[in-house]
Order: structure tokens, then sequence, then C-alpha cells
């Protein structure tokens, strides 16, 4: 899987602008075991460099692209990480050996639960997860110095950019639901203003709740 990884870095070089990812997060790509984030029936291709279904109409992010969004958050050992949409869990473990806390909220109950429970079994006692619609953040533990919204949106949700701390950043997939989007990094300036820059076309399940 890592072998994959680094090699898809190679070919998205022009898009991302990095030939190869950060060594600690390749690092702990290795060592999160993914098996542990799928179905029974989906252990046999975890570590394959591809999305899984997770059940509910939701899946785990291909390997590389979890690789992708760690590596723009640029994780730092006091930061504290918010992200939207837990799913399994896998994206908050990784982020969990990065950074100081990871806050994940999960819309859809049964599976936060699930991913609650496995991370709590896993020992990942820096990750926090809720059950609720994520478009509004999680303001009691704002601000955060990295914010990823693991759906696609339409837009960039106005409260998790209040919810970004200055100089934070976030990475989020835009577009329109069951289309090709596109992977946002965001950026908070250090006087609030924002900047934004498009990375690499992608595909991932709309972000649902109220807007």
């Amino acid at each position: 899987m890592v072998e994959d990884i680094t090699a898809l870095a190679r070919e998205t070089r022009a898009e991302t602008g990095r030939s190869a990812f950060d060594e600690r997060v390749m690092s702990v790509l290795a060592r999160v075991p993914r098996h542990q984030f799928v179905p029974a029936d989906q252990v046999a291709s975890a570590y394959r460099n591809r999305p899984l279904p997770i059940g509910y109409g939701q899946t785990i992010s291909q390997p590389y692209i979890v690789a992708l969004m760690t590596d723009l958050a640029r994780a730092e050992p006091d930061h504290k990480v918010l992200e939207v949409g837990t799913g399994s869990g896998y994206q908050a473990a990784v982020m969990a050996h990065l950074a100081k806390v990871v806050y994940t909220i999960e819309i859809i109950e049964p599976l936060g639960f699930q991913a609650a429970q496995r991370l709590k079994t896993l020992d990942y006692t820096n990750v926090q997860v809720r059950v609720g619609d994520g478009y509004n953040g999680w303001d009691e533990h704002a601000p955060y110095d990295i914010i990823l919204v693991t759906a696609a949106a339409s837009h960039i949700p106005p409260p998790l950019l209040r919810q970004l701390r200055a100089g934070g950043r976030m990475v989020i997939p835009v577009g329109a639901a069951f289309m090709v989007q596109q992977m946002m990094l965001v950026e908070k300036n250090l006087d609030g203003t924002v900047s934004t820059r498009q990375i690499l076309p992608v595909t991932f399940v709309p972000l649902t709740g109220k807007r």
C-alpha cells in the first residue's frame, strides 16, 4: 500500500506540487491497521489503494487520498484537529498519531457509534467522536489548527471557516454531489483573510445535513 501511494505521489506531482509526502505521514500510514477499519467482507482488500464500502452508502477513502489530505494538513504535535465525516474512523486514527487531539463528527449514527467504539478499542485516547451534523463544526473546541472534511460540499461551509484558527489549514473536497470535485486547500492568513488552492480532481460522497 505504501509503495502504491509513493508511486502515485510521483505521478500526481504536477497537480499537487509534491513528488513525495512527508516521511511522518508515510510512517503513520504504514503503522495504522487499515484492516481494523473496514467491514469483515472487505478485510482482504484493506491494503489495496482504493476506496472501500463501509455501509450506509459510505466509503473509507483511498489510502493515497488519506495520505494527500494528511500531508496537506501539515499536522504538528501540538495541533488541534477537527474532522467532518468520521466514517470508519481511519482518517481520525491517522491524524491522532500526528496531532495532539482530534475531534471528529459523523452524521450517520450507527457509523459514529461504531467508529467511537473501534477507536476506543484500539486505544486512540486523543480522539473524541460526536454524532451530529458536521456542517456547523464543533464550536465548543474551536478554534482548530486543522480542519479535514471527508465528504464533498457544494461550497466551503462558513461555520468551519470561522472555527479555523488564523494560520490554520482546511482540506476539503468541493463540488457537486456524485460528480468530480476539486480537493481544495484553504488557508486562513494571520490577518483573517482566506486563500484557496485547487489541488486535485477527486470523487467523494456528498456532505449531508441541514444548511
